[in-house]
């Protein structure tokens, strides 16, 4: 028995060594900074300190963990108005993302974005995109640009599942294809277009995937709440981006424990449809895995008030923290910085 024991340890440890314990971690505490800071967003919304709608992430957290533990410096997210949670992933501050959710100065676009703009080009977020689609074509653009001066960078670009019946989904898929463009096209599928079931409005079961191979690429589905597989599948597709050898498009099965904006009640959902993706919380997943890995329980229960500490406190310097000066209005309205017109 004790042999047997042993074999099975062993092929844990040797399962383990892709990934180890320092990203195990990263990928832990990325996922709780995420789901802390969202419920936190959602909180203020309900004091009338977080102005107009939002649009968040709760439960697809692993998505964002995984692909953005995978990236290295200098790769690129291209994020949707649903962007709070990749923005955090990429190092941004809680402050700086909930400062701009609260139209407070301290706030990552000083206020002037709000919930569907984040954008630091230091941490490599390359903006969030309110209108649908929009931002795939420029993530080639922007991979494009990378390929022509010979950088390894590779530009990621997440969109709903609703994305897919756009044309600009069509369009830079097909461009991405021909030019084999450093780009990971990533979909996170939580069955929902907004308040529609993407299975009503769409040919194809799967409406990433099933459409892969119109472009010559393979048809990747994998569990979007499982931060592992999600970290493993996004490196496989950098590696092979870096390499030369073209784009790869992602399905992420997933789901939002939330409606689709602050405004939405969710009440469309079939009844027991929630509970039973409650029951695979990337977060419970994950706090298990660790657990199945040798993590101690104090270790999660330190990063778990460690990130509830990070959250309070950045609520509280939000909170004391003024609007923007009036002065910033017209400010960076062009690429001069200033606001005039020029033909």
């Amino acid at each position: 028995m004790a042999k047997i024991e042993d074999r099975a340890l062993a092929a844990t440890a040797s399962f383990n060594d892709d990934i180890g314990e320092e990203k195990r971690l990263a990928l832990y505490r990325t996922q709780v900074v995420i789901r802390e800071a969202e419920q936190r967003a959602f909180d203020l919304f309900l004091q009338n300190l977080v102005k107009g709608t939002s649009h968040l992430s709760l439960g697809q957290e692993a998505v964002a963990a995984g692909f953005a533990v995978a990236m290295r410096p200098g790769d690129l997210s291209f994020c949707t108005y649903r962007g709070h949670a990749h923005t955090l992933a990429r190092g941004v501050s809680i402050t700086k993302v909930l400062g701009e959710l609260m139209q407070r100065d301290v706030g990552l676009m000083r206020g002037k974005g709000g919930s569907m703009h984040l954008t630091s080009v230091d941490h490599g977020v390359m903006g969030s995109y309110a209108i649908i689609g929009a931002h795939l074509p420029i993530a080639c653009g922007a991979a494009w640009r990378a390929q022509f001066k010979g950088a390894k960078d590779v530009a990621v670009c997440f969109f709903g599942d609703g994305t897919t019946n756009i044309g600009a989904f069509h369009e830079a898929l097909n461009f991405a294809a021909v030019w084999k463009l450093p780009v990971v096209f990533v979909c996170e599928n939580n069955l929902y277009m907004e308040y529609t079931p993407i299975a009503d409005v769409t040919s194809v079961p799967h409406p990433a995937a099933d459409r892969a191979a119109s472009y010559g690429l393979p048809r990747i589905i994998i569990d979007g709440n499982d931060a592992d597989i999600v970290y493993r599948t996004a490196m496989a597709a950098y590696d092979k981006a870096r390499a030369g050898d073209g784009p790869s498009l992602i399905e992420c099965l997933t789901y939002r424990h939330s409606g689709h904006s602050r405004a939405d009640p969710a009440k469309y959902r079939p009844e027991g449809e929630l509970e039973k993706w409650k029951a695979r919380d990337p977060i419970k997943i994950y706090r298990e895995r660790l657990k199945q890995f040798g993590i101690s329980d104090e270790t999660i229960v330190a990063i778990d008030a460690d990130v509830k500490r990070q959250v309070d406190e950045a609520t509280e310097a939000c909170k004391a923290a003024p609007p923007p000066p009036a002065g910033i209005l017209t400010a960076d309205v062009y690429a001069d910085g200033g606001f005039a017109w020029r033909n």
